[in-house]
């Protein structure tokens, strides 16, 4: 055969049997802000992949992954704080990746240990009291629990998944019967049940309703950032504690995403996995939302660096968070934390 055609035969006989790649990639997320939009837009501009978003709750994804089974069109699965995504990897939802840039770029604590999933931006879960009532705030998660602030301390629900975590790492770091101890102590110091988004917690100090809260950070940044109605106009008058700098620092949250088990397009999965990684994805990525990127170096955004700099917890394992979860909610329910 005359070589030039059989050249062309061979690329012919290539394109036939070559899988072709999708050049999409849907993503099932309960992450739903507005800033993401051209961060997406930057990714399917640069790859070529088109990215299909599926948004809903956590539980009802993860329900719907479920239910889908093999038949899943999941690549992506992403959502907020560790506890939510351990019940995907508890499920079985999850696949393992293997990726040089997100282990280069994301700290080891920041990751699940076998590569089920990635952090891809931090909050940080710390503590806020009134300036003219509280002259000694507490300094720590422990000293929370200290009967000078009964009374005092507006908390959400042990519903929540913030909360869940948090106790989880006090299990991690002190133990269960210790744990018991502390949320005990936070039931005896709250100044009202627990209602409400962190947001409230913090309005709470506003109205005088309490005068320490328990808040993610970056609904604080939202109110030194716009007009958050109850909040803005007084958060002068609140003052911020980044607790435990003294030993393991402050406890952070992620958002996180891994690749679906039954991902059709695990190439392309991967691929958003690592863009929402890099240098140039992680400023837009964490500072849309007034969050703390996972790659260290990029720059935070305006309203976010007022609260000046601290030292993270970097000692305790993430995945601890969802490994201790039910611990955690046991305990909530022994203590009658609502």
């Amino acid at each position: 055969m005359h070589p030039i055609k059989a050249a062309l035969s061979m690329t012919a006989l290539l394109a036939l049997t070559a899988p072709a790649l999708a050049q999409e990639v849907n993503l099932y997320s309960s992450r739903h802000y507005d800033s993401d939009d051209a961060l997406y837009e930057a990714f399917t501009k640069e790859t070529g992949i088109k990215i299909n978003r599926i948004e809903g709750k956590e539980a009802e994804l993860i329900e719907r992954m479920k239910a889908e089974g093999a038949n899943s069109p999941a690549d992506v699965f992403m959502t907020v704080d560790v506890g939510n995504v351990s019940r995907a990897v508890d499920e079985g939802l999850l696949q393992p990746f293997s990726s040089d840039l997100i282990e280069s770029n994301v700290a080891a604590n920041l990751r699940h240990p076998d590569n089920l999933w990635t952090g891809l931006s931090q909050r940080s879960r710390i503590i806020f009291y009134a300036k003219d009532r509280v002259e000694t705030p507490p300094q720590t998660y422990e000293e929370l629990a200290d009967p000078k602030y009964q009374g005092q301390i507006c908390i959400r629900s042990s519903s929540n998944v913030y909360n869940q975590s948090l106790l989880a790492s006090i299990i991690e770091v002190h133990g269960e019967e210790a744990a018991k101890e502390w949320a005990a102590g936070i039931v005896a110091n709250m100044a009202r049940a627990p209602e409400g988004g962190d947001t409230d917690q913090l309005r709470g100090i506003v109205s005088g309703e309490c005068d320490i809260a328990v808040s993610n950070t970056y609904y604080f940044a939202r109110g030194l950032a716009g007009d958050v109605d109850g909040l803005t106009s007084g958060i002068d008058g609140i003052g911020w504690v980044w607790p435990n700098q003294e030993d393991r620092g402050a406890h952070m949250n992620l958002v996180a995403a891994g690749i679906a088990v039954n991902a059709p397009n695990p190439e392309e999965a991967l691929a958003l996995l690592e863009f929402l990684a890099s240098e140039t994805a992680q400023e837009q990525f964490a500072n849309g939302n007034n969050e703390y990127p996972v790659l260290a170096g990029v720059d935070i955004g305006e309203h976010v660096a007022k609260l000046g700099e601290f030292k993270p917890d970097s000692t305790t394992p993430t995945a601890s968070f969802g490994a201790n979860a039910a611990k955690a909610q046991a305990i909530f329910n022994e203590v009658g934390w609502n």
